[in-house]
């Protein structure tokens, strides 16, 4: 089997290109390959590797920032995804996307189910909502897996930043009344090859993120209990952090459809910490 993984900087990238290794031939891309920016670079791309699978982790995900790029947001999260769709479609092959919590607006008590309207809050959650909807009416054979709060020993991410201020010496102050479930990024690739090894599994829009839930001064907290820090961390109010993006004060994805179909159920995102940290150490 031949896979085209696309983002092999980013951290799910870095992690599906190591997992799908035992699985087949694997080429993993960055823009230097394919730039989703330039469809045309997407379809040369494609039609270069003749994949079986092509697995789209690669995303604008500079959610900030993308309130004041649109554009190039909606380039890489929405256009992309869709004309990978249809060349996949093309060469019969099988589209794996990853999409986000972001498209919620964080109102719902509970967990979000696949069914739940989708109302994002941000430019990045539209733009993510738009690549979502590209690959869904593509015709084409897909797999779309939301997940929320990604992290890795790699890249740019929550647990880097706040190891890096607590090591630095700055002061922390973080949002304690925005809730989710932290997912590695090796968890994410784990599932997603366990998706491939299930047969005649449906096609669609799955929820793959960590079990139980926490905050992001409680995901602060437990960061650096796991790498021996004492360091305090100040819970502060959404409204106390100055970003350009609204977040969806709650993020938590049901996951009991990918367990349904799969069989899978990701680790508690406790369990993900400590194997990330063991890593980085």
């Amino acid at each position: 089997m031949r896979f085209l993984v696309l983002g092999r900087r980013g951290q799910v990238g870095a992690a599906l290109a190591a997992a799908l290794g035992p699985l087949g031939e694997v080429t993993a891309t960055a823009r230097e390959q394919i730039d989703l920016t330039d469809p045309d670079s997407i379809r040369a791309g494609v039609r270069r590797a003749r994949p079986d699978v092509i697995v789209n982790a690669a995303a604008y995900t500079a959610v900030d920032l993308a309130e004041e790029q649109r554009e190039l947001a909606f380039a890489v999260n929405a256009t992309a995804p869709g004309i990978l769709a249809e060349e996949a479609r093309k060469a019969g092959a099988l589209l794996v996307h990853y999409s986000t919590d972001y498209v919620f607006d964080g109102r719902k008590q509970g967990a979000y189910t696949e069914t739940d309207a989708a109302t994002p809050l941000s430019v990045y959650g539209e733009s993510k909502l738009a690549g979502e909807r590209a690959v869904a009416s593509s015709g084409g054979r897909h797999y779309i897996f939301r997940t929320s709060w990604v992290y890795s020993p790699v890249g740019r991410n929550f647990l880097l930043t706040i190891l890096r201020r607590a090591r630095e010496g700055q002061e922390l102050r973080v949002v304690d009344d925005q809730r989710g479930a932290p997912t590695s990024a090796a968890a994410i690739a784990a599932a997603t090859v366990q998706v491939f090894a299930t047969k005649n599994a449906p096609f669609g829009l799955y929820h793959m993120s960590a079990a139980g839930e926490t905050t992001w001064h409680g995901f602060a907290v437990a960061i650096l209990v796991e790498a021996g820090l004492a360091v305090p961390v100040q819970a502060i109010r959404t409204e106390e952090y100055a970003a350009r993006a609204v977040r969806p004060k709650n993020s938590l994805l049901d996951g009991a459809k990918l367990r349904g179909t799969f069989g899978i159920g990701l680790p508690d995102w406790r369990e993900g910490l400590r194997a990330t940290m063991a890593e980085l150490r």
